[in-house]
């Protein structure tokens, strides 16, 4: 295989996976993003990462959730902070029908009662009377990944460029990953807020992202390390990134409380929104234009850290012999 030289286009989970897995290809990349400090602009920096293809089943198509299962593998080759210890899914005794229907739409779990519930979680003891446990899945914590695949990156020989927009310099392939900021070169681009709450409880001890299925709105709590937990909840349909409105973060502290009354207590270290970027099947892509001199890799809704390496590993098969054998290689539709 013929050594390129390859310019990636932003650097969010999606662009430092590329310019990560190019390198370590052996070719020359060079990584630029708009904003001047690394992350401050993306949404990948709002994640709660969670690699966590069965349980996004429930919602999305097949296809995420099979490649997601290949991105596990990568991830936990790749970076030695991949925390492989399982999703727990519980919900209140009034909502069982809510942990029924998500356990037909749902593979590779475990239908655990209460006293399993409280082995896994010594601090939810007594409050549910059954889950699903899906033992296979995993997370990270966002910000100490992003920050390894760009030191990572570095230390493969990637040129990091910050502060400035793209402007071609001779190389042979332009991976575009831009998210949000190239819909105007991808029309079915669309923006989906996404919302989270970043809080601090040393009164409850998580070891692994908890779903709370709940009426009024379904949340994920993901811990973080030193009592640190995300709080999310499913994105919502509108392009907005500007603060969080007190009834989203009532919403999302209020069933957090439901979850465990302990977290009344927590302090709040953060809120934050973003906006994510989504085709209209919400399934990533990888679209080679101008005969393979330009790829866009985008959409990855809110699989970003579920789905970004195998984006790679997709446009890295490409690079190497032309093959397009990945269906992120499809073209979205309308």
């Amino acid at each position: 295989m013929s050594k390129l030289s390859i310019a990636v286009v932003g650097a969010g989970i999606t662009g430092l996976w590329q310019a990560y897995t190019h390198a370590r290809a052996g070719h020359r990349v060079r990584l630029v993003e708009q904003s001047s400090e690394p992350f401050a602009a993306c949404a990948s920096r709002l994640a709660a990462a969670m690699i966590a293809p069965e349980c996004e089943a429930e919602g999305a198509p097949a296809v995420v959730r099979d490649l997601g299962r290949e991105s596990i593998v990568l991830w936990h080759k790749a970076y030695p902070g991949t925390i492989v210890n399982g999703t727990l899914v519980v919900a209140p005794p009034r909502d069982s029908s809510d942990l029924t229907r998500f356990e037909q739409m749902t593979e590779r779990h475990e239908v655990v009662a209460a006293h399993r519930i409280a082995k896994l979680e010594p601090d939810l003891s007594g409050r549910f009377e059954r889950g699903l446990f899906f033992p296979d899945e995993a997370h990270v914590v966002a910000t100490e990944a992003l920050e390894w695949l760009l030191c990572e990156g570095r230390t493969l020989g990637v040129a990091t460029e910050f502060g400035q927009p793209f402007k071609p310099s001779g190389e042979d392939v332009a991976i575009d990953c831009r998210g949000i900021g190239a819909r105007q070169d991808l029309p079915l681009l669309r923006g989906v807020r996404g919302e989270r709450i970043l809080i601090q409880s040393h009164d409850v001890g998580l070891s692994r992202p908890v779903r709370l299925l709940h009426p009024r709105q379904s949340i994920y709590i993901v811990p973080q390390g030193d009592g640190r937990y995300v709080i999310g909840a499913s994105l919502l349909e509108r392009e907005d990134d500007s603060p969080m409105t007190v009834k989203s973060a009532l919403d999302l502290l209020g069933t957090a409380y439901a979850l465990h009354p302990a977290f009344g207590e927590a302090a709040i270290l953060d809120m934050g929104a973003g906006v994510r970027p989504a085709f209209p099947d919400n399934v990533p892509r990888a679209l080679v234009e101008d005969g393979g001199r330009t790829i866009r890799v985008n959409g990855t809704y809110r699989h970003g850290f579920l789905l970004a390496p195998v984006l790679a590993q997709a446009v890295g098969g490409f690079l190497s012999d032309g093959r397009r054998d990945s269906p992120l290689f499809d073209s979205p539709r309308a």
